[in-house]
């Protein structure tokens, strides 16, 4: 069982909105019963996130204020995909370092989501990164970026508090759990940095 790639025809596209990260659009999509149907969704150019482990299985975790939900969430460190074909791990060692200040020697792909398929394009790669060391702080934060703590917590400590309701970032709760899952096996069944989105 997989998920797989398909596309109906789109008949017309109208764009409502165009902000500084995301899109609105309206597509009118032919269904198969050759009815059309309008889907409004939030174009978004994606993102990645890292679930950064230290030898003491410990998960880094960053509190940000998310306006949205008027949150002040734990996080992994994570960002938008800004750079035009960059690679994903490249963007995520940046967002590691902008954001936590560290660097990391080994990567794996932890998990891929489609954060809300229903309401958006957006995709989200997170990566497993251990073998953890400081690394200077070279980026200005700004806004919610200005005071973010860092925690170091337990991985089990961090999934029970997934699974208690105290870590509601999707990213966050997705990479705690496939690492739990994943080191039941040494994390031998992560694919590789650079495996392919499907």
């Amino acid at each position: 069982m997989r998920d797989v790639s398909e596309e109906w025809d789109v008949l017309a596209t109208k764009e409502h909105f165009q902000g500084r990260v995301i899109g609105v659009r309206t597509d009118s999509v032919r269904m198969p019963d050759d009815d059309v149907a309008d889907r409004d969704y939030v174009v978004h150019p994606g993102s990645v996130a890292v679930l950064a482990l230290d030898d003491q299985d410990r998960v880094l975790l960053l509190r940000q204020y998310r306006h949205p939900v008027r949150h002040l969430l734990w996080e992994l460190p994570a960002g938008i995909r800004d750079v035009e074909g960059e690679p994903l791990v490249t963007t995520a060692a940046r967002e590691l370092a902008e954001e936590a200040g560290y660097a990391a020697d080994t990567w794996h792909t932890l998990v891929d989501l489609m954060s809300s398929p229903g309401m958006t394009d957006e995709r989200i790669r997170v990566f497993l990164a251990r073998g953890l060391r400081r690394t200077e702080i070279d980026f200005e934060r700004k806004h919610e970026e200005s005071d973010m703590p860092v925690e170091w917590v337990p991985l089990p400590d961090a999934v029970e508090k997934a699974l208690m309701g105290m870590i509601h970032n999707s990213p966050a709760v997705a990479g705690i759990l496939a690492a739990y899952a994943a080191s039941v096996e040494g994390f031998a069944c992560l694919r590789p940095a650079d495996a392919p989105e499907e």
